[in-house]
């Protein structure tokens, strides 16, 4: 008995040093930029970015977000994607705009300008911002229709936002390239297609961690992302594990999908580096079958909110009856 104790306690032992070793170790470190993700971002005009704009946060922060004018009662809130910014929605917020749309983007916390870059206080912080910026704006204006609308990762947020608690708060959701799950359908690789590096040792740690309550280490980075030389002041170069669980779908992207009660549609280009287009409408039909997905002929990840053929194809959805 005494033998066997021992051999429990070494186990223990040898299983805690392992997991220690693979949290404190494993971590990340930018991969060289991806020339692909980068580039389509130079021939958009700039120059006529609308300013700042605050909003106040519960916890007090003052998070940031523009505005882009139209139709007040048509209201399209629009979320960038991984490392990005308000900024990167620029080119699809002026389309949506010349629609007809008034177009909100905020700077998601730990992006842009709205906190510190790269962290969080707690998972489900980005919703309770979301509702806040929501009641907000309806302060002054309460839409007829309310649109959601998500590229990369911010279609997984939009995603994960459409199955929860606030579903109803909004008229609709659009998916443009969404991340859905490292290993959905649609993924081509955990990295991303190479535009991002992942401690797995360290999210596995965290996570047998926080399944027993510890979240006190959820402040370490776990993803980090290859941005161009200069890293512009506009990009998060890395993420903590609190802020990559959160910025996304819930782990189960189907049970989101399932509890989602207003209607949805996603698009894709056929192009895509980073997720694989051709099975968008598989990996979200395992759900919803009858779910609409669009796939928009050469085009990029990144074109997609990028070029004429991208913003387009977005307009018409959302313009659509779906």
């Amino acid at each position: 008995m005494h033998f066997l104790a021992r051999a429990v306690i070494g186990i223990v032992l040898v299983s805690l040093v392992i997991l220690v070793g693979a949290i404190a170790f494993s971590s990340p470190h930018a991969p060289p930029p991806e020339a692909s993700l980068t580039a389509p971002f130079r021939a958009v005009d700039f120059s006529d970015l609308p300013p700042v704009t605050r909003y106040a946060a519960r916890d007090g922060a003052q998070l940031a977000y523009r505005r882009y004018g139209g139709d007040q009662d048509r209201l399209v809130i629009a979320i960038h994607g991984s490392a990005g910014s308000s900024v990167g929605m620029h080119a699809v917020a002026k389309a949506l705009a010349a629609a007809g749309a008034t177009v909100i983007t905020p700077d998601i916390r730990g992006h842009g300008q709205s906190g510190p870059l790269g962290d969080i206080a707690y998972v489900g912080q980005l919703e309770d911002d979301l509702e806040d910026l929501l009641n907000t704006l309806g302060r002054s204006h309460r839409p007829t229709e309310t649109t959601l609308l998500g590229f990369s990762s911010g279609g997984g947020f939009v995603l994960r936002v459409a199955g929860g608690h606030l579903g109803d708060r909004f008229s609709r959701f659009i998916l443009v390239a969404p991340f859905l799950r490292y290993d959905a359908p649609n993924a081509r690789d955990a990295s991303g297609g190479g535009w991002t590096d992942v401690a797995i040792p360290r999210i596995v740690g965290l996570s047998l961690l926080n399944k027993i309550g510890i979240t006190g280490f959820n402040s370490l980075p776990v993803i980090a992302f290859g941005l161009p030389a200069g890293n512009p002041a506009h990009l998060t170069p890395g993420y903590s594990y609190r802020l990559l669980l959160n910025f996304g779908p819930d782990d189960d992207y189907l049970g989101d999908l399932r509890r989602t009660t207003r209607p949805l549609m996603a698009l894709d280009g056929t192009d895509d580096e980073v997720f694989r287009s051709d099975q968008l409408r598989p990996a979200l039909a395992a759900a919803k079958p009858d779910v609409r997905v669009d796939i928009v002929p050469g085009v990029g990840h990144i074109g997609l909110t990028t070029t004429p053929a991208g913003t387009t194809a977005i307009v018409n959805a959302w313009s659509s009856k779906f």
